[in-house]
């Protein structure tokens, strides 16, 4: 998979911090040696915002890189410039989906577990007009159109020559609540099950029998990076979504969905209940 430009300054932000700390500077102290101020040299770390690459040529002097670690993150720091293919849409993106979109664009692996609704990449165009028409109570018909145009173009992705591995733990709820009607939710459920074909996707559902479980938070997914640093989790609320970072957070819920995997029913298992759904209909 071909390194985008939000990998390439996440990345950059992680150097940036590993190599100071090996020289046991604060930020205020680095920052100092710069010219740049302690908030920042934080930016830079925490990957928000962009970044000179003349600063991060004198950082990597400072910090004592050698000159392959210096010529490598000054690259990084020249091609850390975030355009992704949204940013050509005729209409404007709404800003809680620009930070979601900028990671899905670069993932390796996405683990989604899905409490309410089937995962968007996995949606047919019916069920994620019905979705949306229902949770945005405020938008107009375009607005949703527009919203849902994204997200089948965001499945997209999918269709790569090197796709993200998908892995879906869906809750009974999801498969058992019709969403946009009986033939809409039928359709649905067919587009799953034709998804477990595909080597690159994987489908457990969670059943009833399962009983508590270790995602009583809500729906989350796990967007996994090039590397582990470069992972993050996002977070479903209302009005949009959380992302957390913090190896703590990643953590936990990479513990979680390792849990839920573990109590979830065997594929095959998975494939025969989503089917048996599907004909209840």
């Amino acid at each position: 998979m071909p390194v985008g430009p939000t990998t390439r300054r996440r990345q950059l932000g992680a150097d940036l911090r590993r190599l100071r700390e090996r020289t046991e500077l604060t930020l205020e102290e680095a920052g100092a040696r710069v010219g740049i101020s302690k908030a920042t040299l934080s930016r830079y770390e925490t990957k928000e915002g962009t970044v000179k690459w003349p600063t991060v040529d004198a950082l990597c002097r400072e910090y004592g890189a050698t000159d392959d670690e210096r010529r490598s993150l000054v690259d990084l720091a020249k091609d850390a410039k975030i355009q992704g293919w949204w940013r050509s849409l005729a209409d404007p993106v709404p800003e809680s989906m620009n930070l979601m979109l900028t990671l899905e664009d670069e993932v390796v692996r996405e683990d989604h577990y899905a409490c309410m609704y089937v995962p968007g990449l996995l949606q047919t165009r019916a069920y994620a007009e019905a979705v949306h028409r229902a949770s945005e109570m405020r938008c107009s018909e375009a607005e949703i159109a527009h919203m849902v145009d994204i997200r089948m173009k965001r499945q997209e992705l999918l269709a790569r020559e090197e796709p993200p591995h998908i892995w879906a733990v869906v809750d009974e709820a999801v498969i058992r609540r019709s969403v946009g009607g009986r033939e809409a939710m039928h359709q649905q459920l067919e587009q799953l099950i034709a998804l477990t074909d595909s080597p690159h996707i994987t489908v457990q559902v969670l059943p009833f029998a399962s009983g508590a479980h270790a995602a009583a938070v809500g729906s989350f997914v796990v967007l996994g990076g090039l590397s582990p640093e470069l992972d993050v989790v996002y977070v479903d609320i209302i009005g949009g979504g959380l992302f957390m970072e913090k190896p703590e957070e990643l953590e936990r819920y990479k513990l979680a969905f390792d849990y839920l995997r573990a109590q979830a029913l065997d594929i095959p298992s998975s494939v025969a209940l989503l089917d048996r759904a599907r004909k209840e209909l």
